[in-house]
């Protein structure tokens, strides 16, 4: 994947099919640490203790229609190749949770790319659930969400 929101989309396709309610995408930006910092929570289904397994496997899948599940593993290297860290937090009917650092100066950090078409993407095709996205950026934080009074 060409960048950041790419990934976003996937890992967000994911917690629909996960079933999930409510998707809170973060992003934070902090140059002074060198960190860049890319997490997704969900209250979808979670993953069994042997799925979480096998999830950074290329070769593992849960779609019957697929038989290769790239999305995490991709964003696992693409962490790891930008002196980052991949880290994954789930279990069964808990949600999950998935965060992905990025060295903020490092040349293979992948662009942030187009979250603003992503999001409209994501909020355009489903409606009942509940996107919440902040971005910490320059001591300020901006946040979209879609559900009014959240």
């Amino acid at each position: 994947m060409e960048d950041l929101s790419l990934h976003i989309l996937d890992i967000a396709e994911n917690s629909l099919r996960a079933h999930a309610e409510n998707v809170v995408i973060r992003i934070l930006e902090e140059p002074e640490k060198d960190l860049f910092t890319l997490e997704i929570e969900d209250d979808g289904t979670g993953m069994d203790e042997k799925t979480l397994g096998k999830v950074l496997d290329p070769f593992f899948t849960t779609k019957a229609e697929k038989r290769v599940g790239l999305g995490l593993s991709l964003l696992n290297q693409a962490a790891r190749e930008s002196g980052g860290e991949f880290k994954i937090e789930s279990g069964a009917a808990a949600g999950t949770k998935i965060k992905a650092t990025f060295k903020f100066s490092h040349p293979d950090r992948k662009p942030l790319g187009d979250v603003a078409a992503t999001l409209e993407t994501l909020l355009v095709a489903n409606p009942g659930v509940n996107f919440t996205y902040e971005h910490k950026k320059e001591g300020k934080v901006y946040r979209l969400s879609s559900r009014e009074n959240t």
